[in-house]
């Protein structure tokens, strides 16, 4: 998605980037992880197909994606690398033609010193907050693994309440409504956040 191109969302725990070519090796490394494949129900591409899905995951108006940094290792000092920093990626899908409203979101804290901290939370509320804000949307779906207990936990803290499930692709369908009382919590919960300009490649934004 071209929208979120050059935003940089810095949080507490984790600073959201937009996916850009300087992510894809330490993407590529991390989806070798049979566990990942599990978990993302992703099947492994070479490093030279990574690189196409990060160009169409740009272009396409119906995916949003950000790459989330460890924080406190991104401003720990300048001359870090974001490569360096990366813990995972939360993305949302407008792919519901029927209901541009909704979107799916999903999240993967692929680096395992970077898991149990709640880098995976603060990365759902933070896109959350950015796709009813800027993306108009108003409902959010997430599609999990049944075996994934602690991403079901996760969401079902988030006020996600369990809509379907699926014995043929073994997930779950969590869902939420962003009512005004949603919206306002919601809100709240990423009153710290902050937006800043990004640039491809630069970490002199520090």
């Amino acid at each position: 998605m071209r929208l979120n191109e050059n935003v940089l969302l810095l949080g507490k725990k984790v600073v959201l980037v937009p996916y850009t070519s300087e992510h894809v090796p330490r993407y590529h490394e991390w989806m070798k992880s049979e566990e990942l494949q599990r978990l993302t129900a992703s099947e492994p591409l070479t490093l030279e197909q990574e690189y196409s899905m990060q160009q169409s995951w740009l272009e396409d108006a119906d995916k949003c994606t950000f790459i989330v940094l460890d924080a406190e290792k991104w401003q720990a000092q300048p001359s870090t690398t974001e490569e360096s920093c990366m813990a995972g990626d939360v993305n949302l899908f407008l792919t519901n033609v029927g209901d541009p409203s909704l979107g799916e979101i999903e999240v993967m804290i692929a680096e395992p010193s970077c898991r149990g901290k709640g880098f995976g939370t603060e990365s759902v509320l933070m896109m959350m907050s950015y796709g009813v804000t800027k993306l108009g949307l108003t409902k959010f779906e997430a599609k999990i693994g049944q075996g994934n207990e602690p991403s079901i936990r996760m969401f079902q803290k988030l006020h996600f309440e369990q809509v379907a499930v699926s014995s043929v692709f073994q997930e779950v369908t969590l869902r939420l409504t962003v009512n005004e009382h949603e919206r306002q919590w919601l809100l709240e919960q990423t009153s710290h956040v902050e937006e800043k300009c990004y640039r491809d490649g630069s970490s002199e934004s520090h």
